[in-house]
């Protein structure tokens, strides 16, 4: 009978520890201008393995981020936005990788900011 109790309650145990939740959330500011940044800073953080949401929002500049932290964190995820060509708080886009999006992206010229606050 102890057997059968030091059994089950080692299963318990063993259902109670890989039933833990890996998602993390974490909000990153993301530099861009238009719906057409939104897209392509979204789709380069689901791109990113171990990413299960990301929503970027066009007047906060925040990207919401849910990720399986055993899989990525945000630094990855970061890199992977600079890499389409935006810049974060923590990963600068090289001039290559911004000089790719599109003219009406440019977030780094004031006019191109200027033309998109209306």
């Amino acid at each position: 009978m102890k057997n059968l109790i030091v059994v089950l309650m080692m299963a318990f145990v063993g259902f109670t520890a890989t039933a833990q939740d890996k998602n993390a959330r974490a909000t990153v500011e993301v530099d861009g201008v238009c719906g057409m940044c939104k897209v392509r800073i979204e789709k380069a953080s689901i791109k990113t393995k171990g990413v299960k949401s990301a929503v970027w929002n066009v007047e906060t500049k925040q990207l919401s981020l849910i990720y399986d932290e055993n899989k990525t964190d945000v630094k990855t995820i970061s890199a992977s936005v600079a890499a389409v060509g935006h810049d974060t708080k923590e990963i600068k886009a090289t001039e290559e990788q911004y000089n790719t999006v599109h003219a009406c992206c440019l977030y780094r010229d004031e006019a191109v900011k200027k033309d998109h606050e209306n």
